[in-house]
């Protein structure tokens, strides 16, 4: 029984360290059920700036979940989330761009479940497309949302 616990912990200290980098704003939440004990369910918006586009933010809203499991971090927060990508400064590349990367990716249960942002170039368009959806371990949702950021025909967008 030890082992298995120091397994479990293990594997949440690993998954908790792989989280992507970028740490997103805190933009407000709404609440959407009461809960007497713990927090109220709600939903989170959150702003992510792009790590390698400079001058594009994405905003990223999701159910949590309260209760007691939420307030512990326990629960599993629900699959649906919506995502709107906007140029909010002049666009500049650090580096060439992979023509499809994971950017963002944030926990949604103790273990297993996350919620993936990731980033695709439409090169004939010259357009940063961006994916958001959860997966778990065994299967994912086929929930997801999309939004696209134009970029101007004067600045290409670097493929690697």
């Amino acid at each position: 029984m030890r082992t298995l616990r120091a397994t479990c912990m293990a594997a949440a200290a690993l998954l908790a360290a792989g989280t992507c980098a970028a740490q997103p704003d805190k933009i407000g939440t709404v609440d959407t059920a009461f809960q007497w004990i713990g927090r109220d369910h709600d939903i989170v918006v959150e702003a992510y700036d792009d790590p390698l586009v400079q001058g594009v933010t994405c905003y990223v809203s999701r159910a949590r979940t309260g209760g007691i499991k939420g307030t512990l971090g326990l629960a599993e927060d629900r699959a649906e989330a919506s995502i709107a990508c906007r140029q909010v400064g002049p666009i500049a590349f650090a580096q060439p761009l992979k023509a499809q990367q994971e950017v963002f990716s944030e926990r949604m249960s103790l273990l297993f479940k996350r919620l993936r942002v990731v980033r695709m170039v439409d090169a004939k368009r010259n357009t940063l497309v961006y994916l958001s959806y959860s997966d778990k371990l065994i299967d994912g949702s086929p929930q997801n949302s999309v939004t696209a950021v134009p970029v101007d025909r004067a600045t290409p967008i670097p493929l690697k």
